[in-house]
């Protein structure tokens, strides 16, 4: 799979020297924040943190479809063209598909004035260019953090023209409206599904699937980005999904989201109190 992002390029000192001051920050996982309120367990935003952005593609983001999350078209699974590519440091082997973060243009020239916010769905890696240096051209080396934006993102908050500028940005809830989604692909005996519109954290770490035939709940193995699979002959059969949360650890059910002759290459949607907070 091609991950697909380029970008402009900035040569002023002024930006050099931001560049440096703010690469001297030690990039980190971002830190699960949760608070239980009676028996719902709500994601709550990150503390604000420093990093950079850059955009890939053009303003129709065309190059942002696909993707190493795999949620396709993201037109058609829902989350538009306010999306961004990680640096392998917030990736996080994938989990951290469908996270959603703000982020402000911050100590630039070409931020807009007002500091506007924008936010941002996580739908695909932005890798190491290990033939830049990490502060000139290698913006995705490890440790950086860095978010390489669809460009209708970018343009939101700065002027796309700057290339790169620092932000500041953290994690937030994810509002996505009405239930899980699960697109399945595989086949008869390998069914492989990517889950989308999570709300809450917006991550995924462990998912079970059910046949109403069979009525024992199998683990799924994690694929790669927002796919779990499951070796196993579910056809004939509706079927529930467990899903669990990265960040809060919550546990949600989809119960009868696919009808029994279900088939590959759909979306089935959950019911629409049948997700995260």
């Amino acid at each position: 799979m091609a991950f697909f992002f380029s970008f402009s390029s900035c040569n002023s000192i002024n930006f050099l020297l931001i560049s440096i001051a703010l690469s001297l920050l030690i990039a980190e996982p971002t830190i699960t924040q949760a608070a239980t309120y009676g028996s719902v367990v709500k994601f709550r935003a990150s503390s604000w943190k420093y990093a950079h952005a850059t955009f890939y593609g053009d303003e129709t983001a065309r190059e942002t479809m696909g993707g190493a999350c795999g949620y396709g078209n993201l037109f058609d699974s829902g989350y538009g063209t306010n999306t961004a590519a990680l640096s392998t440091t917030l990736f996080n082997k994938g989990y951290a598909c469908g996270t959603c973060f703000q982020m402000k243009c911050v100590n630039s020239k070409w931020c807009y004035g007002g500091s506007p916010s924008i936010t941002v769905t996580a739908t695909n890696l932005c890798p190491p260019n290990w033939y830049q240096d990490s502060n000139n051209g290698g913006w995705c080396n490890p440790p950086r953090t860095h978010f390489d934006l669809a460009k209708p993102a970018f343009m939101k908050f700065a002027q796309w023209k700057a290339g790169i500028v620092p932000v500041t940005y953290r994690r937030v809830p994810c509002a996505k409206p009405g239930g899980l989604r699960f697109k399945f692909q595989g086949n008869g005996y390998w069914l492989l599904v990517y889950v989308m519109n999570v709300a809450g954290g917006g991550d995924i770490s462990n998912m079970w699937v059910k046949g109403s035939k069979s009525g024992k709940w199998i683990s799924m193995s994690h694929n790669w980005g927002a796919s779990y699979q499951a070796f196993a002959v579910l056809g004939g059969q509706s079927l529930s999904f467990k899903v669990q949360s990265y960040s809060t650890k919550e546990i949600v059910t989809a119960s009868y989201v696919a009808p029994a002759n279900w088939y590959t290459g759909m979306t089935y949607k959950a019911k629409s109190w049948e997700n995260f907070h």
